[in-house]
C-alpha cells in the first residue's frame, strides 16, 4: 500500500488544523483562504472571533484537507511564514490524526479520572492516556483494568522536589498535555515552565471566587445559592490561569457541605473533559490570561 493510499484509509488523516492570532485589519481571511487554495488545501472548516475590528485582537482556526499530507504539509508550513510575517501572526498547524497524549495527575478522589476514563474507553475523547501518576495508591487497580500505566510517586513535604524530578522523568517526551484530575499538590513553576498552557486543573469552584483549599466550605459559609467549577491551564498564580470552561448548579440554604460537594463532583468532571477534549481537538486560543476557545 502506497502512503497516499495508507492516508485515505486512516479517519482524519489528510486533515490538518490552523490556529491563528493576529491584530485585526482587513483582508486575514481573503488571504489565509487565498494561501490554503492556492497549496491544493480544501477548507472543511472555519471558525473566527475578533476582540474589536478596529484596534483589537483577531482568532481564527481552520480545518482544511490536503492530499499527501506527510509531503505537503511541512512545505505549507514554510510558505505560510510569509503570510504570517505579513499579518503579525502567531501561528500553529496541528494533524488531525496524532493524537495527543495525557498524562493524568490524580490523588484520592476518582471521579474526575474516571470520566476522562471513560470518554477515551468509548472513544468520545480522541487522545492517547499514556499513563496515571498518583501520590496514592487508591487507584492503581483500577486504573490498570483499563490497560494504562500506573506510576506511585509519593509527596511529602520533604520529598516534593525529589518527587516532581521522577514525575518530570516519567511524562518526558511521553506527554504532549498533563491533567490534573483532582491532584492536590500545587505544581512548581519549573514544571509549568516546561509545559506552558499544556496543564489543565479542575478547580471544585467557579474562580475566581474561593480559591485555594476546602472552597466548598467557603461557598458554605459565604451562603451562595450557585456553585460551580472551572477548569483552567495552570500558571504561577495559584487557581489564576486562564479559564477553558464553567458551569454551575443552583443550590439552597439545605445543601450541607457534603452536599456541596456530592453535587459539585458531578459538575468538576464534567467541566474537565470538556476542557480536555476541546485542547485535544485545538480549539484554544490562549491570549494573555483569556482563551478564545471555538466549540
Amino acid at each position: 500500500m502506497s502512503s497516499s493510499q495508507a492516508q485515505a484509509s486512516a479517519p482524519n488523516s489528510g486533515r490538518a488544523r490552523m490556529l491563528i492570532s493576529c491584530p485585526d485589519r482587513p483582508g486575514i481571511v481573503a488571504a489565509v483562504s487565498h494561501f490554503l487554495y492556492e497549496h491544493g488545501a480544501n477548507i472543511v472548516s472555519s471558525d473566527q472571533y475578533t476582540m474589536d475590528p478596529v484596534g483589537g485582537m483577531f482568532f481564527i482556526r481552520f480545518e482544511f484537507d490536503l492530499t499527501d499530507l506527510d509531503k505537503e504539509l511541512p512545505v505549507l508550513v514554510e510558505d505560510f511564514a510569509r503570510v504570517a510575517d505579513r499579518f503579525e501572526m502567531k501561528w500553529h498547524t496541528f494533524r488531525a490524526s496524532r493524537k495527543k497524549r495525557l498524562a493524568i495527575f490524580v490523588s484520592k478522589e476518582d471521579h474526575c479520572l474516571m470520566e476522562l476514563l471513560w470518554q477515551w474507553k468509548s472513544g468520545d475523547l480522541n487522545a492517547d492516556i499514556s499513563m496515571v501518576i498518583s501520590n496514592h495508591l487508591d487507584m492503581k487497580e483500577m486504573v490498570e483494568s483499563f490497560g494504562i500505566p500506573y506510576h506511585h510517586v509519593p509527596v511529602t513535604a520533604d520529598t516534593k522536589a525529589e518527587a516532581e524530578r521522577k514525575q518530570m522523568e516519567l511524562v518526558a517526551d511521553k506527554a504532549d498535555l498533563i491533567v490534573l484530575a483532582r491532584y492536590m499538590q500545587i505544581i512548581s513553576p519549573k514544571f509549568i515552565e516546561v509545559f506552558p498552557n499544556r496543564i489543565i486543573n479542575i478547580h471544585h469552584s467557579f474562580l475566581p471566587a474561593f480559591v485555594g483549599g476546602k472552597p466548598y466550605a467557603q461557598a458554605y459559609n459565604r451562603g451562595v445559592k450557585i456553585i460551580g467549577a472551572t477548569a483552567h491551564y495552570v500558571t504561577e498564580e495559584l487557581d489564576g490561569g486562564p479559564i477553558i470552561e464553567q458551569d454551575v448548579q443552583r443550590v439552597t440554604h439545605r445543601d450541607d457541605v457534603e452536599e456541596l460537594k456530592r453535587i459539585g463532583r458531578t459538575i468538576e468532571r464534567v467541566v474537565l473533559a470538556r476542557a480536555v477534549k476541546w485542547h485535544t481537538e485545538d480549539r484554544i486560543i490562549v491570549h494573555q490570561n483569556k482563551t478564545v476557545v471555538f466549540n
